[in-house]
């Protein structure tokens, strides 16, 4: 077998899975990851239809992922007073199984980890070298190293599409909004609710325990992992909104955990260079598009399956994997969850209320969803399997 020794870069959810896979199949793995230690917050992730059971089921970690599961939770949609405008169904945010990312992330990390995949957190890929034989690598703090093959599962500001593809103004479309989770230490209820206006939104309870904000904007200029600079900026937006905003906003204040990103688009051509290969949102990332887990979850199922089926032949294998995924990657393609989360106008806002009020309407995009979440036929890669 070809290319035995393979790099993942990033520990949140595509590059366990691929490891997971990969260690299957034979592989030699190391996962490298920048964060010092794996991280477990995050909004809840879901699962829909059969292709993504079934990728689950055969990681045999289906019922782990049941007996994780949140399950979904209605969203009161409010007015300042707080009275009921609309209710989001759990199922359309929650889809079939919904778990925390954190204890999915876990679970993946968990199962590599006894298996003997190897982790290095706390760490990052500087400089990425191909040679005929392998690809040398540099890292902020550890020692060089070579590797047969390098993978970028690492989300939508990817440093192996950086390094090995281009600047990341090449690839990734702002979609003009931008998002942030809020641990929260208040107690907001239980109850879910989400209040809207014009190009701002803003939501608390349920079983995220936490707040969550989407707000239109130009795009910012900021430092993502300082957590005061990020504090301000949605401190600032949300200057002067009503319902109980400005408590949640005195919470945001206080906390110490508190993540905010652009909801942006990846658009690239090819998700292979050489030795060098993208998974999961760093090839085909739509922010808060609703399928980016399951996505990346079926994309490691069918890269480590191609890699194995051409014997570590990594020029067949990624090729393969192109061809297999990208018309099902096409799910991630278009749409703005911006625009549907926070309308920039009240005439849009009400539009969207609608949706959730007319049945008819509800079950028609639920249906479409559906379509898209199963639209790939799985091979069955299971006579590769090596251990």
């Amino acid at each position: 077998m070809k290319n035995t020794s393979i790099l993942i870069s990033g520990a949140s959810v595509g590059g366990p899975a691929l490891a997971f896979w990969l260690d299957r199949y034979g592989y030699n793995v190391t996962v490298v990851e920048k964060a010092p230690a794996l991280r477990l917050g995050g909004q809840a992730v879901d699962f829909k239809g059969e292709v993504h059971l079934t990728v689950l089921e055969r990681m045999g970690i289906l019922e782990d992922v049941r007996r994780l599961q949140t399950g979904g939770t209605d969203q009161e949609i409010v007015d300042a007073e707080g009275r009921t405008l609309a209710v989001m169904p759990g199922e359309f945010t929650g889809g079939e199984l919904e778990i925390p990312r954190g204890e999915l992330s876990r679970l993946l990390y968990e199962r590599t980890l006894a298996a003997g995949c190897e982790y290095v957190f706390g760490d990052s890929i500087t400089s990425l070298t191909e040679t005929p034989d392998g690809v040398h690598v540099t890292f902020e703090r550890g020692a060089p190293r070579t590797f047969d093959l390098v993978v970028g599962a690492d989300g939508i500001h990817s440093n192996v599409r950086r390094l090995a593809f281009g600047p990341e103004s090449d690839y990734v479309r702002f979609l003009g909004y931008y998002y942030a989770l809020a641990d929260v230490r208040q107690d907001f209820g239980k109850a879910a609710m989400m209040y809207n206006e014009p190009g701002r939104l803003v939501s608390t309870g349920g079983p995220a325990a936490g707040a969550f904000f989407a707000f239109s904007s130009p795009q910012l200029d900021y430092d993502r992992y300082d957590i005061e600079e990020m504090k301000r900026i949605v401190i600032d937006a949300y200057a002067g909104m009503g319902w109980r905003t400005p408590a949640i906003i005195e919470a945001v204040r206080e906390t110490d955990d508190l993540y905010l990103d652009s909801i942006s688009q990846v658009r690239i051509d090819r998700y292979a260079k050489g030795r060098m290969v993208l998974l999961g949102d760093s090839a085909y990332g739509n922010t808060l598009g609703g399928f980016g887990t399951g996505l990346a979850m079926v994309a490691a199922y069918v890269l480590a399956g191609e890699l194995a089926a051409a014997d570590g032949d990594h020029r067949v294998a990624f090729r393969r994997y192109e061809e297999e995924f990208r018309d099902y990657a096409k799910i991630a393609k278009n749409g703005n969850a911006g625009g549907f989360l926070a309308p920039r106008t009240r005439g849009r806002i009400r539009m969207r209320n609608w949706i959730f009020k007319a049945g008819f309407l509800f079950k028609l995009m639920m249906k479409m969803t559906d379509k898209f979440a199963t639209d790939i036929t799985l091979k069955d890669y299971s006579s590769l399997v090596r251990r």
